[in-house]
């Protein structure tokens, strides 16, 4: 059993860089932010339970939850190995874990298990000498079209307000290819998930191609890592990755050397173009965009100090070839999150709400959000889809997410009570309409005109006009009133001499008319 069990989505991550992009398990365990025993853990239960990828469209998530985790266990506990040499891994991880756990600690530990091993100040000495050799650099060589590095730079650029002249802050984004250094730049309004991934589509047409990695820092709106859901990519930056088939490799957190290259491309896109612009003033984004695109152009076309041609050549020449080309159908671009079902078997998205089937009440669902459409999904599975609200504190419910109850009392309005009222008598509507009347709301009045309904179905409608025109004289209007003289025959009985039947009552500024319930 892997140390963390890991959502059934991720699980397909893993597959898909394992079997389609052919990367190393340390790779995937660098891009899923897992660690590497449980890749290698989750790709042998795969192996064992016979599975092929990809995987038959016909299994459920739930099935391949049950396949490859037939029983429930509990994860060792991580002890170094069993040797004279001390697993110094896990002497820095305790020491990075446990903030008092001390080198004191640790060698008392070691020494109960191995009594004839290092004494105190050999354990230190190589335990220091191991920890030197970790800082050693490798240098990198990038294969083209291999990756594609991607960050913010530091410093914004200011937008003048047209009509104001408030200056806006507007962030440049910065990619660059490993092999060929060459570099793309645009600026955006904010660092926001929108345009975080609006920024790699423009990337991705720039160069015309596609890279097979790409490596972004550890940024909120690529890598989730502090959620509680999602401890790893952001869904929607996974989701294009999925789209364009290609892996998101995060740089390692404190880990610059990883992202080296784009650190350094951030560097000569600031000295090259907000170094350039530093003096200019801007009124739009297009405007600002269009001078990064002029200056951008300079950029890769300008000679390498050390090394033959420019980026621009070397682009076309060696990394552009290696690329895979661009899909048919560009990204459409969504937004993920989780949210719990309200006990009205709603849930709320942007001020907005949207109705799920009524079982899902007070349970966690994914909803994926596009500009035009809200889509709803539990354990996987798309449960109500809607057309995307524009007016805030709006719902769209689908009657057939209601309970059964629910749809029932929906069945009958006031302006359908008033006109089943009509059809048995003039009276019958007189008295429903003076219930509805009588309350501030007039869905005060529901349950008293329901009752009457029912009532018309166990008494014929000429008992239940009589008694209505009695309630009327009686002045007594209400369920119980009608209950009363149906169950006692007063109905049967004559009125009273000072009565004239059939009179219609007096006009009243409270008796609306069916018109008014429509």
């Amino acid at each position: 059993m892997p140390r963390e069990r890991v959502s059934m989505r991720k699980l397909h991550e893993i597959l898909r860089l394992h079997f389609e992009l052919k990367l190393s398990q340390r790779q995937i365990a660098r891009s899923s932010n897992l660690g590497q025993s449980t890749v290698n853990d989750y790709l042998a239960r795969f192996k064992r339970a016979g599975l092929s990828w990809p995987l038959p469209a016909e299994l459920s998530e739930a099935e391949l939850e049950s396949t490859l985790f037939p029983t429930a266990g509990q994860s060792p506990a991580t002890l170094p190995p069993d040797s004279k040499l001390p697993d110094w891994k896990y002497i820095q991880q305790e020491l990075q874990q446990h903030k008092h756990t001390t080198l004191q600690l640790l060698w008392e530990e070691y020494r109960a298990t191995h009594p004839e091993g290092y004494s105190y100040s050999r354990f230190c000495h190589h335990y220091e000498t191991w920890k030197r050799q970790q800082h050693i650099i490798m240098r990198q060589e990038h294969r083209p079209g291999e990756k594609m590095f991607v960050d913010w730079a530091g410093d914004t650029i200011p937008v003048q307000d047209g009509e104001t002249g408030t200056p806006h802050d507007a962030s440049l984004f910065v990619a660059v290819l490993g092999a060929s250094n060459y570099t793309y730049a645009e600026a955006f309004w904010n660092e926001q998930l929108e345009a975080w991934i609006g920024a790699h589509l423009h990337a991705f047409d720039f160069f015309q191609a596609l890279p097979e990695l790409i490596i972004p820092d550890n940024l909120k709106t690529g890598v989730s890592r502090a959620c509680r859901y999602e401890p790893d990519l952001n869904p929607t930056y996974q989701e294009m990755a999925q789209h364009y088939g290609v892996g998101v490799l995060p740089a390692r957190r404190r880990k610059p050397r990883d992202k080296a290259k784009v650190e350094v491309g951030v560097l000569i896109a600031e000295r090259w173009i907000l170094a350039a612009l530093r003096h200019r003033k801007f009124f739009s984004l297009g405007q600002l965009n269009q001078a990064i695109g002029e200056l951008l152009e300079k950029l890769n076309d300008h000679p390498f100090k050390k090394r033959e041609g420019s980026r621009s050549r070397l682009f076309l020449e060696v990394e552009r070839p290696a690329m895979r080309p661009l899909p048919s159908e560009r990204f459409d671009l969504s937004v993920w999150s989780q949210a719990t079902v309200n006990i009205d078997y709603h849930v709320q998205v942007d001020r907005c709400f949207y109705s799920v089937p009524y079982p899902l009440a007070q349970q966690k669902v994914d909803v994926r959000s596009t500009p035009t459409t809200i889509e709803i999904f539990h354990r996987g599975v798309r449960v109500a889809s809607h057309v995307r609200l524009q007016k805030p504190y709006t719902a769209s419910t689908h009657h057939e997410h209601r309970p059964k109850s629910h749809q029932a009392h929906l069945d009958w309005p006031p302006s359908r009570m008033v006109q089943w009222a009509q059809a048995v008598g003039p009276n019958t509507a007189r008295v429903v309409e003076q219930i509805l009347a009588a309350q501030r709301h007039p869905e005060m009045g529901y349950r008293s005109c329901l009752g009457i309904i029912r009532l018309g179905q166990s008494y014929p409608p000429g008992r239940v006009e009589a008694a209505a025109q009695r309630m009327l004289l009686a002045n007594a209007v209400s369920y119980k009133s009608m209950d009363s003289i149906l169950r006692r025959g007063l109905d049967q009985q004559p009125l009273p001499p000072t009565s004239t039947p059939g009179q219609p009552i007096a006009a009243h500024d409270n008796i609306r008319g069916a018109q008014y319930f429509e």
